[in-house]
């Protein structure tokens, strides 16, 4: 793959040619960076010193499966490398140790073994698995040839999907899924998945599944009811929906939303493509008006999200602003503001240059204020820029997922509207 290391000759071409050129260094990271046993995504990696060789993370492993789809869609790398490294990580995932069908947050990429995350967060995160399963039904649509091997691909995508028991994380009939459990510590982390947040498509996929499905109720009673999920006022002057005060961090708008396509979906809660264009205005207002006199912040610098940062690691948000700027956090709001987007992107390349552009993308953050840029890069934020830099583009990962019949008729069971339901015929 072409190696693209002058940031400011990035920023001089046209928006087309540009994205495609940040996508692809950004996709080095899924592909020279995977875990080498596996073909799996590594959760960081480092600039300095040694990063955790085998650590895989399962969510930006779905991530890098859609990102793979790219890859091979747009001929960065051929259909048939791509296949074969969907196989090296699918053999991976068959062996690794599953929790009622769930997967862990991290497993070693050469035995599949656990790793645990904490001492109690030991064993199943179906959040996580959610990410995976998103990334494997888009892998399950594309790679759609009648021969063996594909027929052989696509089984075993569908032997993972049917084995998750979404209906156990309700523990025992509760209407919420919960989003641990532990062989070790049964429920003991008790962290219940109520909305707002980024886990609407498990919702959505614990309603899709042929097996071990859940009652509409539990994405009712349980997502739809927690006391962050209506807000209803207004910040900078843009109402809110949905959500925590300010909208939280801009990973919200995107994790669900690289499968879920968010371009006429609704249900009796919202209309989610103006509810992420209202959150993504919103963090950018901030930043613009930015009450705390971040330097560097305005409309050319803003995005806020989960990300690293000088202390360590922090979910970023206006009401937890320290002066971090993740790139993820706009590139992948592509789809939504674009123009805003193509203004940030061509600044961190031209005023930041070399200390954020490197060979797997930007850098997963910066803190002008304190001179620090990140000397790592991230599954979760990488995998996003590349996956929803692509909807924009051609809406692909958009088509594949909700071409799925099992997301379909979730949906459906859900009460959802959406273009491509009314497509499909259901």
């Amino acid at each position: 793959m072409k190696d693209e290391r002058n940031p400011r000759a990035l920023a001089a071409l046209a928006d087309e040619a540009l994205i495609d050129a940040v996508q692809r260094q950004t996709f080095r990271y899924f592909w020279d960076g995977a875990d080498a046993a596996s073909g799996l995504a590594l959760d960081r990696r480092s600039l300095v010193g040694d990063t955790d060789d085998h650590k895989v993370a399962i969510g930006g492993s779905g991530f890098g499966i859609m990102a793979l789809i790219v890859a091979s869609k747009r001929g960065w790398v051929t259909p048939d490398a791509a296949f074969d490294r969907l196989r090296r990580m699918l053999d991976t995932l068959l062996r690794a140790t599953r929790y009622h069908g769930t997967f862990p947050h991290f497993i070693d990429g050469a035995s599949g073994a656990t790793i645990p995350m904490t001492p109690t967060d030991d064993a199943g995160d179906l959040v996580e698995t959610s990410f995976l399963v998103m990334g494997l039904l888009c892998a399950r649509q594309y790679f759609a040839q009648d021969t063996a091997a594909a027929r052989r691909l696509r089984g075993d995508i569908d032997a993972l999907w049917h084995s998750v028991e979404w209906d156990w994380f309700t523990r025992g009939g509760r209407e919420v899924l919960y989003w641990h459990w532990s062989p070790n510590h049964g429920w003991a982390m008790n962290h219940e998945v109520r909305g707002w947040n980024e886990c609407l498509v498990t919702y959505v996929l614990a309603a899709a599944a042929p097996r071990h499905a859940v009652d509409a109720r539990v994405y009712h009673r349980g997502f739809a009811a927690g006391d962050g999920f209506v807000n209803g006022r207004s910040y900078h002057g843009i109402e809110l929906p949905l959500g925590m005060p300010y909208g939280g961090p801009l990973f919200f708008t995107h994790y669900s939303f690289c499968g879920l396509d968010p371009r006429g979906l609704a249900d009796r809660y919202a209309d989610y493509w103006d509810l992420n264009c209202r959150h993504v205005r919103i963090n950018r207002a901030h930043c613009i008006a930015n009450p705390q006199g971040h330097p560097g912040y305005g409309e050319s610098c803003w995005g806020l999200t989960a990300s690293d940062d000088p202390d360590g690691y922090l979910a970023h948000a206006p009401d937890t602003d320290n002066g971090t700027i993740s790139p993820t956090a706009a590139l992948a709001s592509l789809p939504y503001v674009p123009a805003e987007v193509m203004q940030v992107l061509r600044h961190f390349l031209t005023v930041h240059g070399t200390r954020l552009w490197k060979d797997y993308g930007f850098v997963d953050a910066f803190c002008a204020r304190r001179g620090w840029f990140a000397d790592t890069f991230l599954a979760i934020d990488q995998g996003p820029i590349v996956v929803m830099m692509e909807n924009h583009r051609s809406g692909l990962l958009w088509k594949l997922f909700m071409s799925a019949p099992e997301v379909q008729a979730g949906l459906r069971r859900l009460d959802f509207s959406s273009p491509h339901l009314a497509a499909s015929g259901l």
